[in-house]
């Protein structure tokens, strides 16, 4: 079994955000980048199945964008058991899942795995696109929201998050393209052995100019949200005060309806 897992690299919470009116993108240097969370859910499952079989299975790696931004994430994934790693090195801010998904594409048709773990969504610009897409253009199975995983001969069945606490079970043939929900599972942390052996582990580059990249959408400006604080004093008889506050309520705050 060879299972490819994406991570990308997104800024923490702790990050202080400001916008390079130059390149109206995140100011890279005042920001530390981690590991996007629902990815951490997608290679643990990754690294569980691997564990779960007696073959020779084999877990990569696959992360897109500048080394100093990813070579972080890339060697925690090896540090937790990752077998190799693939890097597409990217300068380029690119926010189009189709190009995304074209590039790691591109680059990785000829490894031919069996599966493609991603996680749900980055938790920076929370497209949710690229694993299907990724799916589409390798001509896998595809399927979304995953909360649990079997895997069974030539097919992996997968259990789906649905809407209003619904749920559903359905087995997709392999190759298959898998987008994890976090709280799959529990995420291990890296070892001492891991941390050590993953200085030894392959990481192969890729350019992306090497492959075609043409983005049907862009992120034309980005802006940090306004941090106001106002206040209003309501005064009056307690029929007039209460009228007020529900109408607050409804069309300011639209927390009730």
């Amino acid at each position: 079994m060879k299972i490819a897992v994406l991570t990308k690299a997104i800024p923490s919470y702790e990050s202080l955000i400001r916008i390079d009116t130059s390149s109206k993108w995140i100011d890279d240097s005042l920001v530390n980048y981690v590991v996007n969370e629902s990815d951490a859910y997608a290679l643990e499952e990754a690294l569980k199945i691997k564990e779960s079989l007696a073959d020779d299975s084999e877990v990569v790696v696959v992360s897109m964008g500048s080394e100093d931004k990813c070579s972080k994430i890339i060697k925690d994934g090896l540090a937790k058991g990752a077998d190799r790693a693939i890097l597409i090195d990217s300068q380029e801010k690119i926010s189009d899942p189709l190009s995304i998904a074209t590039l790691i594409s591109d680059c990785i048709k000829d490894e031919q795995f069996d599966l493609v773990f991603s996680g749900l969504q980055s938790d920076d610009l929370g497209s949710g696109q690229v694993g299907v897409l990724l799916g589409e253009k390798l001509k896998m199975s595809t399927a979304t929201l995953a909360i649990e995983t079997q895997i069974q001969p030539s097919a992996i069945r997968v259990k789906r998050e649905l809407e209003s606490g619904w749920f559903q079970w359905l087995t997709i043939p392999l190759p298959a393209s898998i987008s994890i929900q976090s709280g799959i599972n529990n995420p291990r942390y890296p070892s001492l052995k891991g941390i050590m052996g993953a200085r030894n582990k392959e990481v192969a580059k890729h350019n992306s100019n090497q492959f075609s990249n043409n983005q049907l959408q862009s992120m034309v400006e980005l802006y940090i949200p306004s941090n106001e604080k106002q206040a209003e004093k309501i005064e009056g008889d307690s029929k007039s005060v209460a009228s007020r506050i529900l109408e607050i309520l409804k069309n300011d705050l639209r927390v009730i309806q």
